[in-house]
């Protein structure tokens, strides 16, 4: 059996692939659409979702699509499902270091780190902090509370920060809110931090109604995707003091253009989509998860991180 491996994986799974499995090593986009035309199954990294559209379309024996990308709703989902073949994502991949963001953002806005620079870089000696924030003893709202959630949920816990979760189905746990639950309790919270996949049901998460229904001092935290932010409100509301600020790694539109005012709207910090490649292990860590896959592909066992082809994650 044939397999499209990227070249960057194989330092991690040269020789130690299953039984019978000949890998077929691409290099670039380019190179994975060639080598889909000679597999059964793929690690296929395409980000651009026309670019993936002409890998399944040369690909026409693909049984099994594997993507280190956790979100993959902006991907060919119909044509995956119209031509049964699985796909699974890289769901919990990146958690440590979007975590990791997630946490820094929260330091970042509570201490106002952009006025700390400004200082820095004005080379002035204040005598008061521009910002007094502490996470000590301050109650999160963590929407999505999947892989990454509870990344960031367990580093909250160990700062003395109370988290409650929001999953998509609810639990007796008094720490875990429903789907219906948590627009009643917002203004509990001194963040909000957004960790659930891009869907239809997410879509414009938070809007007029959620930021004014929020603490007028509390921030808003965005590792999701920019969509599930109504984002021209959102900007309003900070500049209308409804809500104190926000850390958004995600924006929409992707790339933001040079005159979108979320570059320059005081009380946000933005970070470009960057959360998940400020690591240096996602090719390592891909590759364990991959490979497990693989064995279970070939040994005809369920799959990890199957993407529900209706839902989109």
């Amino acid at each position: 059996m044939k397999v499209a491996i990227g070249e960057r994986a194989r330092v991690f799974l040269e020789g130690k692939l299953p039984a019978g499995v000949e890998p077929v090593w691409y290099d670039g986009s380019k190179g994975a659409v060639a080598a889909a035309g000679e597999v059964e199954a793929g690690w296929l990294d395409i980000i651009n979702p026309a670019t993936m559209a002409e890998a399944l379309e040369v690909g026409r024996g693909l049984k099994w699509v594997f993507t280190v990308q956790a979100g993959v709703s902006a991907q060919p989902l119909a044509t995956f499902k119209e031509r049964g073949i699985v796909l699974t994502n890289g769901a919990g991949l990146n958690s440590i270091p979007v975590a990791e963001y997630a946490i820094m953002g929260m330091f970042a806005l509570a201490k106002n780190l952009p006025a700390l620079l400004k200082i820095q870089e004005s080379r002035v000696w204040p005598r008061d902090a521009p910002g007094v924030g502490e996470l000590f003893e301050s109650k999160a709202l963590i929407v999505g509370y999947g892989a990454i959630g509870k990344h960031i949920g367990t580093r909250l816990e160990g700062l003395g920060v109370e988290v409650v979760g929001v999953r998509r189905n609810p639990s007796s746990d008094p720490a875990t809110l429903g789907p219906d639950q948590w627009r009643a309790r917002l203004g509990e919270f001194d963040w909000v931090i957004l960790a659930a996949p891009a869907t239809q049901e997410t879509d414009k998460l938070i809007g007029a109604a959620e930021l004014a229904a929020m603490k007028p001092s509390a921030f808003i935290i965005n590792i999701a995707r920019g969509a599930v932010i109504d984002q021209p409100v959102l900007l309003q509301a900070i500049n209308d003091k409804v809500i104190a600020g926000a850390f958004l790694d995600v924006v929409e539109p992707e790339p933001a253009p040079p005159e979108d005012p979320v570059w320059s709207t005081p009380g946000v910090i933005m970070t470009s989509h960057l959360s998940g490649r400020a690591q240096t292990r996602l090719a390592e860590r891909g590759a364990i998860f991959f490979l497990e896959n693989l064995k279970r592909y070939v040994a005809g066992e369920p799959l990890q991180n199957v993407v529900d082809l209706d839902l989109g994650y």
